[in-house]
């Protein structure tokens, strides 16, 4: 499960898609409709939230109005109803970790989307984001300073 810090914007068609999906599967997750992907770490920023689930609506929102602009159906109604939710921190070096995570999967699959994303200027972050100095988020996999979660995998 991926939650990008970044704009969906940045992503290609095979992201945005998987987005979606992975936020609709996170959202299913915080209303207790399944019991997999539980102690997924990227729902931890959503967690710590006042309300995670409207935080997780605002987000994948987002999402969906991005597939608009491209012509995609994305169904808005899978979303309970979009409040005005303060903004979700997320740290300056997480945002350059997904943009460096997120150039490498562009790079091998989508490569005309991935040279247009490296003339687009710095990676913006995702608009229910606000960017915050800081290291790259502790449960972030591949990130060699977080501790090992319990099981043994970061």
């Amino acid at each position: 499960m991926r939650l990008w810090s970044l704009h969906p914007a940045h992503l290609d068609r095979q992201g945005l898609t998987a987005l979606w999906r992975e936020g609709l599967l996170a959202r299913a997750v915080l209303s207790g409709r399944t019991r997999g992907y539980r102690n997924h770490p990227q729902l931890e920023r959503f967690r710590a939230q006042p309300e995670p689930l409207a935080a997780l609506d605002a987000y994948l929102a987002a999402v969906v109005d991005e597939a608009v602009v491209r012509g995609y159906r994305y169904d808005r109604g899978k979303l309970g109803p979009v409040l005005v939710v303060p903004p979700v921190e997320v740290a300056q070096g997480q945002l350059g970790f997904e943009w460096q995570h997120l150039m490498g999967k562009l790079a091998r699959r989508s490569p005309d989307w991935y040279a247009a994303q490296q003339a687009s200027g710095p990676p913006r972050c995702h608009p229910c984001l606000m960017v915050v100095p800081g290291p790259v988020a502790g449960w972030e996999r591949g990130n060699a300073s977080a501790p090992a979660t319990p099981g043994g995998s970061r």
